[in-house]
């Protein structure tokens, strides 16, 4: 009881902090939407590659990708780092600066739907209604996997159940992001980045002491059939979704499958997600001079490589060390927990936890944030309601986040739900709705409203396709969705774009006028 008390304090030290950073930016959060929802463009380049980051990687990278490393091995938790790595770098070298300065050039766009539609010059704004609806769509199944995160923490922790732990998390998170707006959120996630880099190191350093070193950890992880093994994968013998035990207490794995070229290729393309990624995407639109995002992709990159390195190894001697303690892939990604309450004092442990915690704060706030703003400001205000005031679009944007949580919320009830798994069908969402058309947006001057919105319903309506109707028949269609959703979704703007007139002069011009900006 007493263990449980420290860990409670300092997880509400921590949680204070978070309060207290909301609560010093409520008052310029009210003063208009523009800083509500994008912070007026004032970010500086530290925080901005922080926060992007932090708010991309979520509770997943401290539970869900832990999680398949320890059930699966290193095969396929190693390949998605690696494709996300990579991503995460091209998005930065490419997208990030054409991108602040698009949208400002284009009617100083603060949303992404706000920004394809004034790429367009629309009139009937069809872009920003199919943006904004995809994006309602998808963040509402994000948050939920944020809530599923804190619900599998609190209650892992306080023997509580499940959901009133995962509902006390999404009334904190929600409550937060309700009072401090875009500033607060971006203020916090450049702490909880920090927070969660350390947490992952440290762990880490202290699993491979506790495992006896590097070489007893390879030892023991190799003696499992494809463990650790980049072109094969272990297979944990399950009987009704909990792995069995032998006589003398080993868990019990069949032959190792085999992982393929194509498994491989389908498992990088994780990366192709980031170029479609509103809570990063809106980051570079924030920074306040778009000449400091080279020193934003550098820390970016580096910080990136040394938490999902770490995500990794933490599931990898996890299953070294507590072989037989999670004997379900949804109860594997606990594995954080379980290591950080046995390796450390009840205080230390509560400010790991916080790591979580901080994961899963800085994903969640982005994720309701940048949905409210798709309804208040492109739908409310875009469509509905064109006279509205700031004002109203500021109360809009609250009352819509409160909205999206509720549904999150019935979304994360099931306490059985695998984090990584939520988390792979929304990031194929944005991936594949977004990515192409966000890249030909910017870098393809002969790209038109028609073709921006066949690749969008394409690529949106395909990553429902592929993973209910498709992937279950196995064999080649069992690929990771956003693959084949991002290639026809770039298959539909080109098609489209060449079948349809060439846009106006006028948006030809500004596409010019941007590239000139860029090069300066």
């Amino acid at each position: 009881m007493e263990s449980s008390v420290q860990i409670v304090i300092a997880m509400v030290l921590y949680i204070a902090m978070v309060i207290v950073i909301g609560v010093y930016y409520a008052k310029r959060a009210s003063e208009s939407s523009h800083n509500f929802l994008i912070g007026g463009r004032s970010l500086g380049p530290w925080v901005t590659a922080m926060a992007a980051e932090a708010s991309d990687m979520s509770g997943w990278l401290l539970m869900g990708l832990p999680g398949v490393a320890y059930w699966y091995g290193l095969s396929d938790a190693a390949w998605t780092a690696i494709g996300l790595a990579i991503g995460t770098y091209l998005n930065w070298l490419f997208v990030a600066k054409r991108l602040r300065v698009y949208t400002q050039v284009a009617g100083d766009a603060i949303t992404i739907p706000d920004f394809l539609s004034n790429r367009f010059k629309e009139n009937k704004k069809i872009i920003l209604t199919i943006a904004a609806l995809f994006i309602l769509v998808f963040f509402s199944v994000y948050a939920a996997s944020c809530f599923v995160t804190v619900g599998k923490l609190f209650s892992s922790l306080f023997n509580v159940k499940y959901v009133y732990m995962m509902i006390a998390g999404a009334i904190f998170v929600v409550l937060y992001t309700f009072i401090g707006g875009f500033l607060a959120e971006s203020a916090s996630d450049f702490m909880q980045a920090i927070v969660m880099v350390f947490a992952l190191v440290l762990v880490l350093l202290f699993g491979i002491s506790h495992a006896g070193g590097i070489e007893a950890v390879l030892a023991n992880a190799k003696s499992i059939p494809g463990f650790f093994d980049f072109f094969g994968i272990a297979q944990p013998q399950v009987v009704d979704g909990v792995q069995q035990i032998a006589e003398n207490g080993q868990a019990l794995f069949g032959e190792a499958a085999t992982y393929g070229w194509l498994t491989i290729i389908s498992t990088l393309s994780w990366g192709l997600g980031y170029f479609g990624m509103p809570q990063v995407l809106l980051k570079f639109m924030a920074i306040k001079n778009f000449k400091e995002l080279t020193t934003s992709r550098r820390v970016a990159t580096v910080w990136v490589v040394i938490s999902l390195t770490a995500a990794v190894a933490i599931g990898i001697i996890g299953r070294v060390l507590y072989p037989t303690e999670l004997l379900t892939q949804s109860a594997a990604e606990r594995i954080f927990i379980v290591m950080s309450t046995n390796f450390f004092v009840p205080f230390l442990a509560g400010i790991i936890m916080a790591g979580i915690l901080a994961a899963t704060i800085s994903s969640s706030d982005s994720y309701l944030l940048i949905a409210a703003s798709a309804l208040s400001k492109n739908i409310y205000q875009g469509i509905l309601k064109k006279d509205a005031s700031d004002k109203e679009v500021l109360i809009a944007s609250r009352i819509t986040l409160l909205i999206i949580a509720i549904v999150a919320m019935i979304i994360a009830l099931d306490e059985n739900s695998v984090i990584f798994t939520i988390v792979s069908f929304a990031w194929a969402g944005f991936g594949a709705t977004f990515g192409p058309i966000i890249l030909f947006s910017l870098f393809w001057k002969r790209v038109t409203r028609a073709g921006a919105i066949a690749g969008m319903v394409t690529g949106g309506c395909m990553v429902f396709i592929w993973n209910l109707l498709l992937k279950p028949l196995g064999g080649i269609f069992g690929i990771y969705e956003l693959l084949p959703a991002f290639v026809l979704s770039c298959v539909a703007i080109v098609l489209v774009s060449y079948l349809s007139q060439p846009e106006t002069q006028e948006i030809q011009n500004e596409f010019e006028l941007v590239r000139q900006k860029c090069r300066a």
